[in-house]
C-alpha cells in the first residue's frame, strides 16, 4: 500500500497490526472523535495469544443511554475490575517473551490508574504505542463526523469479525510467537503481540 492523506481510523483498545499497517502507509491520519460507539467492534476489545490460543479482552462499558451514544462519551463500567484481569493476562500470556519485561512498565500504568473516558483511554494508549514503534506521524483527531470522505475510510474495515483487508501482507509478515509451537501462528493480534515478542524490530514486520 503506497503513502496516502486522509485517512480515518476508529479509536481502537490495543489495536491490531492492521491499525499500525495502515498508519505506516500514510502521510496523515486521523483518529474518528464523532461517531457512535459500535460494540463488538476493536473499540473496546483486542486480541492477544495466550496459553491456550486466541484470547480476547473486553473493556466494559456503560450502556445505560442506549446504543446511539458518542465514542467520546462512552464510560467504562470499573465496578467489572476489569484492569485487573486483563493485566494479570497480560502477564500470564507474554512474561516468557523477549520483550515483555522491556516494555512492561510503559504499560503498566494503564492497569493501575482510574479511567473513567474509553475514548481518553484508548488514545493515550495509541499514542504511547506509537511513540514506542517510533512512528513519526502526529495523532490528530476528525473535527466532524462525515458519513462519507474523499480518501481512505478504516473505520468499519479492520474489524473482530472482518478478513483482513491485508491477508496476504499478513502472511509474509511472521514473527515469533511464544505458543506458536501449540496453536501454530496467528495474525492480526493486537500490536502487544507483536512489541513484546519482537521489541524494536517491531516495525519492520508491520
Amino acid at each position: 500500500m503506497s503513502n496516502v492523506n486522509n485517512i480515518i481510523l476508529s479509536c481502537a483498545y490495543l489495536p491490531p497490526i492492521d491499525f499500525f499497517r495502515v498508519i505506516k502507509s500514510s502521510e496523515e491520519w486521523r483518529l474518528e472523535k464523532w461517531e457512535n460507539y459500535q460494540k463488538q467492534s476493536y473499540r473496546s476489545r483486542c486480541h492477544i495469544y495466550s496459553a491456550n490460543g486466541l484470547l480476547p479482552l473486553y473493556i466494559p462499558v456503560e450502556r445505560d443511554r442506549g446504543l446511539s451514544i458518542p465514542i467520546r462519551e462512552i464510560k467504562i463500567d470499573n465496578s467489572k475490575k476489569w484492569q485487573i484481569q486483563h493485566w494479570r493476562a497480560l502477564v500470564s500470556a507474554y512474561q516468557s517473551s523477549p520483550f515483555f519485561d522491556f516494555y512492561k512498565e510503559d504499560f503498566a500504568p494503564f492497569y493501575h490508574t482510574h479511567y473513567d473516558s474509553l475514548f481518553n483511554y484508548n488514545i493515550e494508549l495509541i499514542a504511547l504505542i506509537l511513540e514506542l514503534l517510533d512512528f513519526p506521524q502526529e495523532l490528530l483527531l476528525t473535527d466532524s463526523y462525515k458519513k462519507k470522505i474523499e480518501g481512505c475510510d478504516y473505520r468499519d474495515k479492520i474489524h473482530p469479525k472482518k478478513e483482513s483487508p491485508f491477508f496476504s501482507e499478513n502472511e509474509k509478515g511472521k514473527y515469533h510467537q511464544v505458543f506458536a509451537h501449540k496453536h501454530g501462528y496467528i495474525s492480526n493480534l493486537s500490536i502487544v503481540d507483536l512489541l513484546f515478542n519482537e521489541g524494536p524490530l517491531s516495525y519492520n514486520y508491520i
